[in-house]
Order: C-alpha cells, then sequence, then structure tokens
C-alpha cells in the first residue's frame, strides 16, 4: 500500500532562514519518513509580487539554493520529490477549473493578501488574489493528505480545502481534503526586534550563513531599551535574545539560569548573545556538512529536473481524472468524431468527383 502524500514548498526568491525552519521546515524532516514527500519551488506564485525578469531569471538559482537547505535540514534527497511549478505545466489547467468554484468576497476576507500586497507596496492584482486557488491546484494536482505550512498560511489550505470538497460534491469523489500542520514553534521575530524574520528585511539569519555570519548577526540584535548596563534589572517576555534561547536551545538549565540572572541585573547582554551564538552554530554545523556534501555541479539540478518530470506525469492524470468526471473529454471527443467523419465524407466525395 502507497504512502499517504505530503505537500509542502516555497517560493524560489532567496535562501531559508530560521523562521523558516521553526515555521515549517522542522515539521517536514520530521514527517518524511511518514509520506510520499512532494516539494514545489512556487514560482508562479513568485509573480504576485516579483514579476519583472530579474526576478524570473533569478528563479533557478534560488530553486537550487532551497534544494540545498531542504537538505542540509535533513530532508533525504532519495525520498522526496522536488520540482518548479512552472514546469508542471497542467498545473495552470487545474487553476482555471478551480476558479468557478470560490467567489472573489471569501478571497477578500484573507487577511495575509492584504498584507502581502502592502509589504509588496502594490495594489492587489489578480493574481495575489488568486494566490489560495493556484495553491489548491499546487496541493491537489498530486492529491496531498497533508500541508505543512506556516500560520499565514493556514486561511490559504482551508480554502483548497473548500475547493476539494466543492469539486468532489459537484462531479464526484476525487481529492482527498488534505489536512493542514502548522509549525511548533509561534513565528519568530528577526534580529530586529520589530517584525517577523524576512529576508527582504534584512533581518534574518540564513541556514547556509557561515559560523562568523551567525555570531555578526546575533551580537547586533535587538535586546531590552531600558536596559543600558548589565547591572539594571531587564525585561526576558519578548525579549528576541530569549525568544531565539526558548526556540533553539536545548539546555533548559542554562536558560532558565540566564532569565534569572537577566532580570536581576546579574548577567550582560554579551554573554546571553554568545551563549545563544554558540547554540544556533551547533544547530547549524551539521546542515552546513550535509550541504557541503551535496554542493556539487549538476547535482541538485538533476534532482530538480527529474522530480519535475514525475510530477507532470502525475498530474496529467489527475487533470484526466478531473476533465472526464467534469465531461470535459465527452465535448471534445464528439467534436473530435463529427470532425473526422466529415473530413472521411469529404475525402470520399472528392475521390468520387475525381
Amino acid at each position: 500500500m502507497s504512502k499517504p502524500r505530503m505537500l509542502t514548498g516555497d517560493r524560489p526568491t532567496g535562501k531559508l532562514h530560521l523562521g523558516h525552519y521553526v515555521g515549517t521546515l522542522k515539521k517536514r524532516v520530521k514527517l518524511q519518513q511518514e509520506y510520499e514527500s512532494f516539494f514545489i519551488f512556487a514560482d508562479l506564485h513568485m509573480l504576485t509580487t516579483k514579476h519583472l525578469p530579474e526576478h524570473i531569471r533569478e528563479t533557478d538559482v534560488h530553486a537550487r539554493e532551497l534544494v540545498l537547505d531542504a537538505i542540509s535540514a535533513g530532508i533525504e534527497p532519495e525520498h522526496a520529490t522536488f520540482y518548479v511549478q512552472s514546469g508542471v505545466h497542467e498545473i495552470s489547467e487545474m487553476y482555471t477549473l478551480f476558479q468557478s468554484l470560490v467567489t472573489v468576497s471569501r478571497l477578500e476576507r484573507i487577511p495575509s493578501l492584504k498584507e502581502m500586497a502592502r509589504d509588496a507596496n502594490v495594489e492587489m492584482p489578480f493574481g495575489l488574489l488568486g494566490y489560495p486557488v493556484l495553491q489548491a491546484a499546487d496541493i491537489l494536482c498530486v492529491k496531498a493528505n497533508i500541508v505543512p505550512v506556516g500560520k499565514d498560511n493556514v486561511a490559504h489550505v482551508e480554502v483548497t480545502r473548500e475547493i476539494a470538497r466543492r469539486f468532489n460534491s459537484l462531479y464526484g469523489e476525487i481529492f482527498p481534503i488534505p489536512e493542514v500542520i502548522v509549525g511548533e514553534v509561534p513565528t519568530l521575530v528577526g534580529i530586529d526586534g520589530q517584525l517577523k524574520m524576512s529576508k527582504s528585511l534584512n533581518n534574518a539569519i540564513f541556514l547556509s550563513d557561515t559560523a562568523k555570519e551567525v555570531e555578526r548577526k546575533v551580537m547586533r540584535m535587538y535586546t531590552d531599551p531600558n536596559r543600558v548596563r548589565a547591572d539594571i534589572p531587564g525585561t526576558v517576555e519578548g525579549n528576541p535574545l530569549f525568544i531565539y534561547h526558548d526556540a533553539f536551545n536545548p539546555n533548559l538549565e542554562e536558560v532558565e539560569d540566564l532569565k534569572i540572572r537577566y532580570r536581576a541585573g546579574r548577567v550582560g547582554d554579551v554573554e546571553v548573545k554568545q551563549k545563544l551564538a554558540l547554540t544556533l552554530n551547533a544547530m547549524l554545523d551539521p546542515m552546513r556538512e550535509r550541504r557541503a556534501a551535496y554542493d556539487a555541479p549538476g547535482r541538485i539540478e538533476e534532482l530538480i529536473y527529474n522530480g519535475t518530470q514525475w510530477v507532470r506525469e502525475e498530474t496529467k492524470k489527475t487533470l484526466y481524472e478531473m476533465q472526464k468526471v467534469m465531461g470535459f473529454t465527452g465535448v471534445w471527443n464528439r467534436i473530435r468524431r463529427k470532425a473526422e467523419k466529415s473530413a472521411g465524407m469529404a475525402g470520399r466525395d472528392r475521390q468520387e468527383a475525381l
């Protein structure tokens, strides 16, 4: 019996960072043995906010980096399928078929779409409003059973569930209703302490950062602004340093000791930062080793190419099932038969005239 399927992925706009790791990547690694795993590089989704030629030209480079990030974090390439969304043309046709199964008002109620438009400083384009519908095609094209996402995408997957139910009800039971899996850790604040970690805001620690880069970024992290000396009691709650310690430091006794001393004004920010840098590098060092082992010319591109070819064949099967239960194959076949019959009769008439 085949395994149930997991579909997840990222827009190829840059490298993965610690926020991605705690948001979904850690969960993906944990679940990969239980599920047949598909990882999409959603370059069509990228067009909603990054559609200039230079953005598109960088897609293959970013996709390669994303594969290396995933493998470095623990994804086993022999048990995973990596693919580029734009290489599976049938996804766009599925997207078209799904568009009538959801209303504009339903999509307008999704707050993350407004946030994406605001962050990109653009008026809501049609493509961004339809983002969750295209995402439904991404998920359902391989008939995924679970979808690990960050909390910002939970509402998107709910649209997928609604579309799957409506399609099954109208035309026939084809799609499983995918379950959404959310990361265990809340959205990770950036090192600036102001907004969530984001590659575009230059406040991220990347999985591919060197040990020196991690140390440099940690040492300039935002802390308690009211604490100008180490002997002044500091605030732990909401302090990015302790948010990171709670998320990544496995030594709970050390974390609790730092919190007690920080509140009492008996430890400086430097010591807290140094221990955080050691913690992060201890976690990232094995990732750096795995990354180096797989970072060979052409190796990652071959994984993506083979994965894309495989997913395209799977999606063709799903699309044909959709067309069949909807009646589109019958429409085309009837037209084709009548055209062939007409062409045959015309050919016989020409032969008789001669």
